[in-house]
């Protein structure tokens, strides 16, 4: 199930956010979205999701069009995992994974055994059935991300939308979400991630789309395109790249980094 964007553009009032931003991916891939804040990267997901109405452009998933595809028609496509999720009712786990499945039968039904089952297995997926009958808003931020996602998996789209799905977690958490999602990309998915991590970015994405200035101002495989130029133009500070474990992971050093 592949995804392409060409030349969305959109802008709150005066402000232009979005400038001609166009790339397709494909099943199987894992794409990371690199800028700093404010740069359109949270736009561009509303506009490709037609949760944004105002913008010029299109979104095609397989050709056909996201403006002309009805809601539920939509969700049976794509899932977007949000950076968090509050719900004003401590729902269990499982009820937050069924809700997922609410594209898959009438308004007027409730989910069934056929329902629950497809929630179990996504969070079995996941690696937290053990988490099943737990409050959603009793269980630590990793776990609470790792729902959202099994969620997704729930609504059995195909292409994933992810939104800083590693902020706001502590470090282990980071590298487990992170291969979760890596595992997904070799299971066949389509994965559209934002990042703010270039080290994530270079560890696990296929390929890197970099945005500056509402725009792409690189876009190619992590390895072919994350260097300290880049990083200098997307932040605004100097750094140098490190390369480790025969080029399998690069970092990031601040040029200015004193250590005694």
């Amino acid at each position: 199930m592949s995804i392409e964007t060409k030349d969305i553009r959109f802008a709150y009032g005066e402000h232009e956010v979005l400038r001609g931003v166009s790339f397709e991916a494909e099943p199987g891939q894992l794409v990371a979205l690199l800028g700093p804040n404010g740069v359109g990267k949270s736009t561009l997901f509303k506009c490709m999701l037609g949760l944004l109405k105002n913008y010029s452009g299109d979104t095609l998933i397989n050709g056909k069009s996201v403006k002309k595809m009805p809601a539920a028609d939509l969700a049976k496509e794509v899932a977007y995992i949000p950076q968090w999720h509050y719900p004003s009712f401590n729902f269990s786990v499982i009820d937050m994974v069924l809700m997922g499945t609410t594209s898959q039968i009438s308004r007027s039904s409730v989910p069934g055994r056929e329902q629950i089952e497809t929630a179990e297995q996504a969070l079995e997926k996941m690696n937290i059935l053990h988490l099943r009958d737990k409050g959603y808003t009793q269980i630590s931020g990793g776990e609470q991300q790792l729902v959202l996602v099994s969620r997704a998996l729930a609504q059995k789209a195909r292409i994933l939308i992810m939104d800083e799905p590693s902020s706001n977690l502590d470090f282990g958490n980071q590298f487990r979400i992170m291969k979760q999602i890596k595992d997904l990309a070799a299971d066949g998915y389509t994965v559209i991630e934002s990042l703010h991590n270039p080290d994530q970015a270079y560890m696990y994405a296929d390929r890197l789309i970099a945005m500056k200035g509402g725009m792409i101002v690189a876009d190619g495989k992590p390895s072919e395109t994350m260097d300290a130029d880049l990083i200098e133009k997307l932040y605004g500070v100097e750094v140098k790249v490190h390369s480790l474990r025969h080029d399998r992971i690069r970092i990031c050093v601040p040029n200015n980094l004193n250590i005694d």
